[in-house]
């Protein structure tokens, strides 16, 4: 007995090898930057107990503000996640389903508003609506020239999340049309069903799994969108919960603390709420196909062809090609109310944003300082992480889980976890992160952490294991296998990784909106308040600099595409 105990004791002292240690410091990752600030979030709220936090949360539900916020916030989530699944789901049937022309072309214009920053997009669809937009000077639209911008406002807000989240549910329903038996589609035409018979009848009923996944990323994307809401929202008095959220924090400073957590937590309750119905949904309609067949090559349109092709690359230039084209219009004038025309025509915006403005070239300097630090530590993280979940860490798996709740939940509520945890000194060091650099390092650091792992996780599921099972046989360590064998193996993806942390990170707005302070502006916040200082030329320069990084990094990843993993990149073909 007493030799039975000891080998129980045995088993429960800690392991100090090198991968043991890894798999701590990992772990003092995501719990430190995941999980520890969210449940500082719910500490605050429930500090009187389950019945202070259900009074606390109850106190804010009276306020009509926020009630109105709370039923905007839906109304505004569902109507757009309904165009995205309109405009993301037939893209994706005519896409993966037909001979389309361009379709890779296509697919990277569809995918356009989803590396694009909100806050951006917003701005290139004002200037492409607004009373100054060069699209009414052609003939015969000059007598539609509207007096003031119709998309600010609750219509505004709809159409451009919608579009902006349409990306979503066309990744999700393409992955699925891509595992889709083409022998199903085959039996259907050879018993007589038309193209659109065969889609309605198989296809469709297929792929409700997937339809239902992109939904609930576009509905979720949606409720805790900022960008879209606060320019086009704020000033058309159209006001949700995210908006909300940051006009309390930004007026009332840490005193509205409860009350913003008891916000931001009904904010978490709704994309909660998307999330568990996708994953009743995938429960409910999820079929089982036998994924280890061809897929189907597609219907061709025949004589409609060049029509079908014509019109979608119409649509495909009116959501992406046209709006952007009228943010680098506004940008070349000098100044509002003024047209473009050849003797307006100036570069001295985009000149001044980057050598006279200070605000812009700090921002500048700390969006990419943020972004590269980001980029890097991340992936330092998640090169390690994702090689111990492919040797079957339980521990490993469980940190992945966990990495994801900063990701999903909305950027809003992750910040004020993140001012919560970090508002009082450091135990020991006595210092305060809060209105620092280092506070959205730290957020950062959580909220693109699950972006970095999945490119790694799937080079991974790729990887031949022999290559790694033979350096053991070798004799090389865990460690030493890992830097010599697999690292180099999964090079190109953990590249990828790291661009599209940057992306995602070099214009962030949601999460900084409330973190930043003097002297620490980031690009999204710059652009931001240009806007809400009436200077909009200024705002539409920095944000083609922006979008200028965005697709020239974007161009660069692709030149890596042949070389990774497939659906790492979601405009690879």
């Amino acid at each position: 007995m007493p030799a039975a105990v000891s080998r129980v004791f045995a088993g429960l002292r800690p392991q100090f090898t090198p991968e043991g240690l890894l798999l701590a410091a990992l772990g003092f990752y995501v719990l430190g930057l995941c999980l520890w600030p969210l449940l500082r979030l719910l500490a605050l709220v429930f500090e009187g107990g389950l019945a202070g936090g259900i009074g606390l949360v109850g106190q804010v539900w009276a306020s009509r503000a926020a009630r109105v916020a709370t039923l905007n916030t839906l109304d505004a989530a569902l109507w757009a996640t309904l165009l995205s699944v309109v405009l993301g789901g037939g893209m994706a049937l005519l896409i993966s389903l037909s001979d389309l022309r361009g379709r890779v072309a296509l697919v990277f214009l569809l995918i356009l508003p989803l590396l694009i920053p909100p806050q951006v997009s917003a701005l290139a669809w004002m200037s492409l609506i607004g009373p100054q937009s060069p699209l009414w000077t052609l003939p015969g639209l000059e007598a539609l020239r509207p007096a003031r911008n119709p998309l600010l406002g609750r219509e505004g807000v709809i159409l451009v999340m919608g579009i902006e989240h349409a990306p979503m549910v066309f990744l999700a329903l393409r992955a699925g049309l891509r595992a889709l038996p083409g022998d199903l589609i085959d039996a259907a035409r050879a018993a007589g069903s038309r193209p659109l018979g065969a889609v309605w009848r198989v296809v469709l009923p297929l792929m409700w799994p997937p339809l239902a996944a992109g939904a609930a990323l576009a509905f979720v994307s949606a409720i805790g969108n900022f960008g879209v809401p606060a320019l086009l929202g704020i000033p058309g008095r159209f006001p949700v919960l995210s908006t909300l959220i940051y006009q309390r924090l930004s007026g009332f400073g840490p005193s509205a603390l409860p009350d913003v957590a008891a916000l931001a937590l009904i904010l978490a309750g709704l994309a909660a709420m998307g999330i568990a119905l996708q994953t009743l949904a995938l429960r409910r309609f999820a079929v089982a196909t036998d994924r280890t067949a061809g897929g189907h090559r597609g219907f061709a349109l025949g004589r409609a062809r060049g029509p079908v092709s014509l019109a979608v690359w119409a649509l495909m230039t009116a959501i992406a090609i046209l709006p952007l084209t009228a943010l680098v219009a506004a940008a070349l004038v000098p100044s509002v109310g003024v047209r473009l025309t050849a003797d307006t025509v100036t570069l001295a915006n985009l000149s001044h944003v980057i050598t006279d403005l200070g605000v812009t070239r700090r921002a500048f300097a700390n969006s990419l300082t943020l972004a590269l630090l980001a980029a890097t530590l991340t992936m330092a993280a998640a090169v390690p992480l994702a090689w111990l979940m492919a040797r079957g860490s339980r521990l490993a798996r469980a940190l992945n889980f966990a990495a994801d709740a900063p990701y999903v939940l909305p950027g809003i509520v992750l910040s004020i976890a993140f001012i919560l945890a970090f508002l009082q000194p450091l135990p020991v060091l006595g210092i305060s992160l809060y209105n620092t650099l280092w506070i959205l390092l730290l957020a950062y650091l959580a909220r693109f952490f699950a972006l970095a792992l999945r490119p790694v996780v799937a080079a991974l599921t790729q990887l031949d294991p022999a290559l790694e099972e033979a350096a053991r046989n070798a004799g090389a360590r865990g460690m030493r296998r890992l830097f010599t064998i697999v690292l180099p193996m999964i090079a190109p993806a953990v590249g990828a990784g790291a661009i599209l942390v940057f992306l995602g990170a070099f214009s962030e707005l949601t999460v900084s909106a409330l973190l930043w302070s003097r002297g620490n502006e980031t690009l999204g916040v710059v652009i931001f308040s240009l806007y809400d200082e009436g200077r909009t030329t200024m705002a539409a320069a920095v944000s083609v600099w922006v979008l200028a990084v965005v697709l020239g990094l974007a161009g660069l990843v692709s030149l890596l595409a042949r070389r990774l993993p497939e659906g790492v990149l979601p405009w690879q073909p």
